[in-house]
């Protein structure tokens, strides 16, 4: 079973950043592929990012390119998702993933594990 916990999420004003981050115990990033995905309420859960530390790759939604950026740091078993320049459409709740394989993938589906979700706000 993996565990994987949220944080960093609350209340920002638009235009504002937070970096979100979620913290796998005993789980190897780098063997693993990991994403962040988001759900609206009333919306569909919808990828964000997704990267991949084995395959050297990473991708993002249109809707964040260039404004989110995911990282993670393999000592610590740590995967982060950095927000920048935020809107109101960036509301929703964020959840960390990981997959059982290596390479990524913008399908929910293809991810075993999740995270309990944190909450992000952005305000007009």
């Amino acid at each position: 079973q993996v565990q994987l916990v949220e944080s960093g999420g609350g209340l920002v004003q638009a235009g504002g950043s937070l970096r979100l981050s979620c913290a796998a115990p005993g789980r190897t990033l780098s063997t693993s592929a990991m994403g962040w995905f988001r759900q609206a309420p009333g919306k569909e859960r919808e990828f964000v990012a997704a990267t991949s530390w084995s395959h050297g790759t990473t991708r993002y939604a249109s809707s964040v390119k260039g404004r989110f950026t995911i990282s993670g740091d393999n000592a610590k078993n740590t995967l982060y998702l950095q927000m920048n320049s935020l809107k109101p459409e960036d509301t929703a709740v964020y959840y960390c993933a990981a997959r059982q394989f290596s390479e990524i993938s913008v399908d929910l589906y293809a991810y075993a594990y999740w995270g309990q979700g944190t909450q992000v706000t952005v305000s007009s």
